[in-house]
């Protein structure tokens, strides 16, 4: 029996990780194009993955390229997706995986469709693995308990699950990419196992950044507005569909400066940091999902991703 314990304790240390202040992440320039790690050669496409393996709550990005391809459809981790198009470079899909996701090898399938209606299928072993996470305990206000009920956050997450399940085929994202909303200090990490007046278990969906009321919050990237109004949880709270399966999510605000259906530019300001639903304390949330997986946002927006070119200035006299 004491064996016992002492191996699912050493499991939970391998499975969680304490952040230390120093490893806390800074608002960084997204990385330069990478080497594939893996090159794959089926039915004339060619494959090309840019990770190792993926860790829980991260994704990995995947290219397939050949002059006839006119589509690609992706199964993972029981998700269908569709790859995005880059003018005259093939096509982009990115592979998310869950938070709690068993670790393990899992097969990517995808379905590729070339120009004379020929479809090839393209099967590649993705590596899981641990993801690292802390755990937090938090108190939460008597005035603020109910909130604590898992039957709430059950319900918040259902509604906004439902919201993931469009796949909008089309890409709003623009060559300004995806930023953070706030250049300031990150507080409580992406992924932590919470523990709500020591009765309720949680995961945190994002990350949390340290502000004041009233600062501005600005678009991640281009988009469209698919929710702007109030939740229990998050509070006065904009959620942003950037296309092909990628959403950001901005809670406790204080103030929202958009509307659903709002066409969005990157960097545009779509509210004001504030305290709203189940908070604390002044503080702004941030967080994303891919595929209909909560990621970890501070990881994406470091990654390379490709961006469309930006359009050509029209020159011409008039």
């Amino acid at each position: 029996m004491h064996l016992l314990k002492l191996l699912i304790a050493v499991l939970f240390l391998f499975s969680v990780t304490i952040v230390s202040a120093q490893e806390i992440p800074e608002p960084t320039v997204p990385a330069s194009r990478p080497t594939p790690t893996t090159v794959i050669m089926e039915g004339g496409a060619i494959l090309e993955l840019y990770f190792e393996s993926i860790a829980q709550g991260r994704v990995g990005l995947v290219h397939i390229y050949d002059s006839d391809i006119t589509n690609v459809r992706a199964s993972f981790l029981e998700n269908e997706f569709e790859f995005f198009p880059m003018p005259e470079d093939g096509y982009y899909g990115l592979l998310a995986v869950g938070m709690e996701q068993r670790i393990g090898t899992y097969n990517l399938t995808l379905i590729v469709q070339f120009a004379d209606e020929i479809s090839s299928t393209v099967i590649a072993p993705i590596e899981v693995v641990l993801g690292s996470f802390i755990r937090q305990d938090i108190t939460v206000s008597e005035e603020l308990g109910y909130l604590v009920d898992p039957e709430v956050e059950r319900h918040e997450l259902a509604q906004l699950e439902s919201i993931f399940d469009t796949f909008t085929l089309e890409q709003f994202w623009d060559e300004s990419g995806f930023q953070w909303p706030l250049e300031v200090e990150l507080t409580s990490p992406f992924g932590a196992f919470r523990v709500f007046n020591e009765t309720t278990n949680s995961r945190h969906t994002g990350w949390d950044m340290r502000a004041q009321t009233g600062v501005p919050v600005t678009a991640t990237a281009a988009g469209r507005v698919v929710f702007a109004g109030v939740l229990d949880l998050r509070g006065n709270y904009v959620l942003i569909d950037h296309g092909y399966g990628i959403y950001s999510g901005y809670a406790h605000l204080s103030v929202v400066h958009v509307t659903r259906g709002q066409n969005i530019s990157a960097g545009q300001i779509i509210g004001q940091v504030g305290s709203s639903g189940r908070s604390g304390g002044v503080h702004f949330h941030w967080e994303m999902a891919v595929n209909r997986e909560w990621i970890d946002s501070v990881e994406l927006t470091a990654m390379w991703m490709p961006l469309p070119y930006p359009p050509v200035a029209n020159t011409e006299s008039p």
